[in-house]
């Protein structure tokens, strides 16, 4: 029996991390980036430090909404300012930290779930 989720076309799929990048729905992205199930971008994100909520705006004004941002924040989850996650939310949005690895595969899971959900990546060596 085949378990594999059916993912709709044209479905952003985290493919692979690491080496400094990622590749998502087969196209491959130096650096960090952020991915929606409709389309992805490049972060200019290079440490979870640098995380504001400006740099969160694709994401918070993101059409249709998004209701769970899973943030990668590098090789192990990182603490996000209270102020920071209290303004995502007051825009609709839950900050979920992880490590990047995590939140790729909970992303592609969630995803494939048909869940209103974004990763924001910093990426990994």
């Amino acid at each position: 029996m085949d378990v594999t989720p059916l993912i709709p076309q044209g479905r952003q799929v985290i493919e692979s991390y690491g080496d400094g990048g990622f590749r998502v729905a087969g196209e491959r992205y130096r650096g960090s980036v952020l991915v929606l199930p409709d389309w992805s971008a490049p972060w200019p994100l290079a440490a979870i430090g640098e995380l504001t909520l400006e740099s969160l705006e694709p994401v918070l004004a993101a059409e249709p909404p998004v209701e769970v941002l899973l943030v990668g924040c590098g090789k192990a989850m990182a603490f996000i300012e209270p102020a920071l996650r209290e303004a995502a939310r007051a825009r609709g949005v839950a900050l979920e930290p992880m490590d990047t690895g995590a939140a790729c595969r909970t992303y592609n899971v969630l995803m494939a779930e048909d869940r209103r959900v974004a990763a924001a990546l910093i990426a990994v060596d």
